[in-house]
């Protein structure tokens, strides 16, 4: 979660349920351009069974699951993806490194989760980087960035994607009153207020149309084309399963965040615009 000096599921500038509250630990984000530093927690090491090979039977959604991006999140897309049928397909540090731009435009959407965007970036070669960028900018394959993956998705000194035309993020304020993960009450410009998990995660203030926003009114959901591309970058985690709402308070039901986390999939695959402010 985060871009900024402690990277958690999408670390900066940043169905499968388990039980383990380490596990639950282990989801941090980012770090930001501003801070910079170690992330507080380890991220999660990739997932297994990565097949990126690009063929007749291409999938519409990419995964990535490589070295910086937390497992647990992983996983919690993954449940997601099921429950929407999505066909999709996970793809590693290695393989994606061995991508073209063409062969990344063969998907509809990559999905980056959240993890340390500071892990996930200064792993990953400038070429691959640029390939990644090229295709969403040039080929219009759209961007979903989950915490550290919003992190990644913005300009950053450790080798971002900067589908966001050199705009980067810093933590959300809370960050700054030694808060690392929490539930936060969302606004939304067409519905009731949602509570959703917050690890480290970015405010998103500064580009495209705002979603949705935190309590102190900074931006905590953002879209906007990027080229021909379509990009969501969310500071929260919709996704978040039920064991890592342990020892917090939500007024939203799991099922709603859930739903929500499938609404985020849905307009990021298809390149529609959800309500914004």
């Amino acid at each position: 979660m985060h871009s900024s000096p402690v990277p958690i599921k999408g670390t900066m500038r940043y169905g499968v349920i388990v039980a383990l509250v380490a596990l639950v630990i282990s989801t941090g984000c980012g770090s930001s351009n501003s801070i910079g530093g170690p992330p507080n927690q380890p991220s999660g090491q990739p997932v297994s069974g990565s097949a990126p090979i690009v063929g007749s039977s291409t999938p519409s959604v990419l995964l990535y699951n490589g070295t910086g991006t937390s497992s647990t999140d992983v996983a919690a897309v993954e449940a997601v993806l099921a429950s929407l049928k999505l066909n999709y397909r996970t793809v590693d540090t290695s393989h994606i490194e061995g991508m073209s731009e063409s062969n990344l435009a063969a998907y509809r959407l990559l999905i980056v989760p959240g993890g340390n965007s500071i892990t996930i970036g200064n792993n990953l070669s400038r070429s691959a980087t640029t390939n990644i960028h090229n295709a969403v900018v040039n080929d219009g394959l759209h961007y979903l960035g989950i915490c550290a993956g919003a992190f990644f998705g913005g300009y950053s000194i450790y080798n971002g994607l900067d589908l966001t035309d050199g705009v980067w993020f810093n933590f959300y304020a809370d960050y700054n009153k030694g808060i690392n993960k929490e539930a936060v009450e969302l606004s939304f410009p067409r519905s009731s207020s949602m509570d959703m998990y917050w690890q480290d995660g970015p405010e998103l203030d500064g580009w495209g149309e705002v979603v949705s926003k935190y309590p102190d009114g900074t931006s905590s959901m953002v879209e906007g084309a990027s080229g021909r591309g379509w990009v969501i970058l969310s500071g929260v985690h919709a996704e978040a399963p039920a064991s890592w709402r342990l020892g917090m308070h939500f007024t939203t039901p799991l099922n709603a965040d859930l739903a929500y986390a499938g609404t985020l999939i849905t307009a990021a695959l298809n390149g529609t615009s959800l309500p914004h402010y």
